[in-house]
């Protein structure tokens, strides 16, 4: 006895190409929970970047800055 995935799987590879593509799009974007918090996420990132970029924050190498957190954890 099929599952009905295996019967949905079956009947999308009968798809055009292109029409899977679109399936796999509109699956892919129904598993975004919350895209206005991915929104928000790119938008602070695109600050931070800005930020780096006009030197507006100072950037530490990585080493340093593990350091200072295991520093801060003792």
């Amino acid at each position: 006895m099929e599952t009905q995935l295996e019967i949905l799987e079956a009947e999308a590879l009968k798809l055009t190409p292109g029409e899977r593509a679109a399936l796999a799009q509109r699956l892919l974007a129904s598993l975004d929970e919350d895209a206005a918090i991915e929104e928000a996420w790119a938008a602070e990132v695109e600050r931070r970047i800005a930020d780096v970029e006009s030197g507006a924050v100072q950037v530490i190498p990585i080493a340093e800055a593990l350091a200072q957190v295991r520093a801060a954890l003792k």
